[in-house]
């Protein structure tokens, strides 16, 4: 199998490069490049990477602007937000603007490439306290419970199985394992399921799915 191809988009030279190391450190990985905000779009469509590590806060252009350009592309990568924050403002806004994952710079290095191969698998990714504020803020404050199992009934019982295991976090393979489905079916049902709830992404999906009570309280995307 040909290595997973990275983009690390950071306005800070050495953080690019710390990123790159330990990224560039797994042999099924390849750090394509690195560049800044305003670089992003025209790295994304020049080096094709399948995931992308993208600074949620720059100076010449902000992640959230960056984030919306490379979700508009034609083949559009996996893109995980990075903060040194893990009550950034901006979590809600990245995730429905269709960020896969959110990740903090401090993450530990074997979870950050484990996040990497989880996103370039279809899957998201969220760092843990990162995916208890989405939850709390999200799930709970996010609207009535009743709302969520409406919009869940809309799926057949095949379909809410796939909706509970991406509430969990897995990625295709790892859902297709467990209901022994081929992962060709699985993109199926996910892409019937993202359309019958409006969601943008599997984030958006997957807190549907706690709301709906789909998923153990404590279970969290990608934790």
């Amino acid at each position: 199998m040909p290595p997973i191809r990275v983009l690390i988009v950071d306005d800070e030279v050495l953080v690019r490069s710390g990123l790159g190391l330990i990224v560039g450190s797994a042999p099924d990985l390849e750090v394509v490049g690195g560049c800044s905000g305003g670089q992003a779009e025209q790295q994304t469509v020049g080096l094709r990477p399948q995931v992308v590590l993208l600074d949620i806060r720059m100076p010449d252009l902000d992640g959230i602007s960056v984030l919306r350009r490379l979700r508009a592309l034609p083949d559009p990568p996996a893109v995980a937000m990075l903060t040194t924050f893990d009550t950034d403002e901006y979590i809600g806004t990245a995730l429905r603007a269709g960020a896969a994952g959110f990740l903090l710079k401090d993450t530990a290095p074997e979870q950050l490439v484990h996040a990497v191969r989880v996103l370039a698998a279809g899957g998201s990714m969220l760092s843990p306290t990162v995916a208890r504020t989405v939850i709390n803020g999200y799930v709970e404050g996010g609207g009535p419970d009743a709302d969520a199992a409406a919009l869940a009934r809309q799926l057949t019982t095949r379909e809410l199985d796939v909706l509970a295991l991406l509430g969990e976090g897995l990625s295709n393979a790892e859902i297709a394992d467990r209901l022994y489905l081929g992962t060709g079916t699985v993109k199926d049902h996910i892409s019937a399921i993202l359309a019958k709830l409006g969601a943008a992404n599997r984030v958006q999906a997957a807190v549907v799915a706690h709301r709906a009570g789909l998923v153990r309280a404590q279970g969290s995307p990608g934790a």
